[in-house]
This record gives structure tokens, C-alpha cells and sequence, in this order.
């Protein structure tokens, strides 16, 4: 053993020995909460910025109407298939509402 590695193993020896938990009694937690939240401002600013931006290209870019045929193509072929296949409109209701409702909260989940 050469003559660092034996100070060092004393000072590991004795600051093992020695140590000393201090109590923080929530001194971290105040000093986090009176942290500016700057961050979260800029970012949220960010986000709002940029969903904007999306939804504006999306309309411009005709996505409402591509969207609007789509659904139109689906429900007519549904009713077309639906008559020969007896589909339930309820049914049809019932997976309309639970999409919606998955849209609503995947779109309320990015805000």
C-alpha cells in the first residue's frame, strides 16, 4: 500500500465515522418553490406557439376538408355495407362518441 492510498483510506475511515446527517426540516423544498418558474413559462409559451402554427397550416393546407371527405367516404361505405350486414346505428354511435372522446383527451393531454 503506498502512502496515498493509506491517507486516503484514513480520511474515508474517518469521515465514515464521523458522518452527520443535518436536518434539512423542508429548507430544500421552500428554496425550490421560490425558484423562478421562468422555464415553464417560456416552454408553455413555446408549446401554445406551436400548436397554433399547426392548426393555422392545417386549415390552409385544406386538412379540414381532406378530414370532412374521409369521414364522409367512411360513414357512406358503413351505411352502404351496414345495410347489406345489418350493422347496429347504435352501435356506430357508441364508437363515434368513444373516438371523440379519445381525440378530446389526447388533444387536452398535449396542452
Amino acid at each position: 500500500m503506498t502512502d496515498n492510498d493509506y491517507k486516503d483510506k484514513l480520511l474515508e475511515d474517518f469521515f465514515a465515522a464521523n458522518r452527520h446527517e443535518v436536518a434539512d426540516d423542508g429548507f430544500t423544498r421552500r428554496v425550490m418553490h421560490r425558484l423562478p418558474q421562468r422555464h415553464n413559462r417560456l416552454a408553455q409559451a413555446w408549446n401554445t406557439l406551436c400548436i397554433l402554427l399547426v392548426a393555422a397550416l392545417f386549415v390552409a393546407m385544406g386538412g379540414v376538408q381532406m378530414v370532412w371527405a374521409t369521414l364522409q367516404e367512411t360513414f357512406i361505405g358503413l351505411v352502404e355495407q351496414g345495410a347489406a350486414a345489418e350493422i347496429d346505428p347504435r352501435s356506430l354511435l357508441i364508437a363515434g362518441g368513444v373516438l371523440l372522446f379519445l381525440a378530446y383527451r389526447k388533444i387536452a393531454s398535449l396542452a
